[in-house]
């Protein structure tokens, strides 16, 4: 059996997005298993479920040593993700290759990402200008669980996972955003990555059953995601929520380029652009906010 360690390298740098963010493994390392690697479409979705069915735990368990996972949103989320994600296999697999069905949702799922990286930039700005939340970073807020549409997303959520391997961090984080908008920084991160859990665990067994699931793909991948998403979460569960807030917008606008189908160099060079366009706008406005909060100079009394 042949062990490919740059394939573990890969894995190891998508995993610590993973455990930074919550979300990029399906719309990474899927991607990254298919376009690098050559591996067959059903074989990268099959292992790398298997492979984030072990993954997940860890980050998770960083998370909730820290406190910040809200274990009642998680629950919610479970009653939908956990049966959707065993069934979204059974789709998979009764829809053949599912080709169509699949580059469908990846256009839907990239163009619900942009919106979420615009969500975020929106949030990011009205707290900058002082009109809207602060940096996460005080104690966690009490939110009110709204169940039938928290449900709703987590059955959702696990379908499309269940058939793409995408959506489990991606697509959820997306929706928490909208049902949850006070939720902080690491409580999302840390929330998303334990309801995926149960639900990864329910596709892998999918997978291992009814897909194409290779071992020596799974164990390059274990390799390098189990250390790269322990350090991944140890940084998100002690940074500052403003840093994971941009490091978040710049993975969710990778995740819905690579939905769009755009090569790697283009978007290497796209998210190039974003950070410095978007690091020189943030320097200007943070500028700008500290002169206005800065106290006006007293005049000078007239000599004489």
């Amino acid at each position: 059996m042949h062990f490919d360690w740059t394939m573990a390298l890969g894995s190891f740098l998508v995993a610590i997005i993973v455990g930074l963010t919550g979300m990029g493994g399906g719309a990474l390392m899927t991607p990254m298993l298919v376009a690098f690697f050559g591996v067959s479409p059903l074989t990268a979705v099959s292992s790398d479920l298997v492979a984030a069915a072990v993954m997940k735990p860890v980050g998770s368990a960083v998370h909730y040593r820290q406190g910040t996972i809200n274990m009642r949103l998680v629950a919610w989320l479970c009653a939908g993700s956990v049966p959707a994600a065993f069934c979204g296999v059974l789709v998979a697999k009764a829809l053949g290759d599912g080709a169509g069905v699949q580059d469908f949702v990846q256009r839907a799922l990239g163009a619900a990402l942009l919106l979420a990286a615009g969500g975020l930039v929106l949030r990011g700005y009205q707290a900058l200008k002082g009109r809207g939340p602060k940096d996460d970073d005080g104690p966690a807020p009490e939110i009110e669980i709204r169940k039938v549409p928290t449900v709703l997303v987590g059955a959702l959520g696990g379908l499309v996972v269940g058939i793409t391997s995408v959506g489990s961090g991606s697509l959820i984080i997306v929706a928490l955003l909208a049902l949850y908008p006070s939720l902080q920084a690491k409580q999302l991160v840390g929330t998303d990555l334990l309801q995926a859990v149960p639900l990864v665990l329910s596709a892998a067994l999918g997978h291992l059953l009814f897909g194409d699931f290779k071992l020596e793909v799974t164990l390059a991948l274990l390799a390098g995601s189990i250390p790269g998403v322990y350090l991944g979460s140890r940084i998100s569960s002690r940074a500052p929520g403003a840093l994971i807030r941009r490091v978040l917008v710049v993975v969710l606008v990778a995740s819905a380029l690579k939905m769009f189908g755009v090569p790697a160099v283009p978007l290497a060079w796209i998210l190039v652009a974003i950070v410095s366009a978007s690091t020189g706008a943030w320097l200007v406005l943070r500028r700008r906010a500290a002169s206005a909060a800065a106290p006006a100079e007293k005049p000078r009394a007239p000599i004489g």
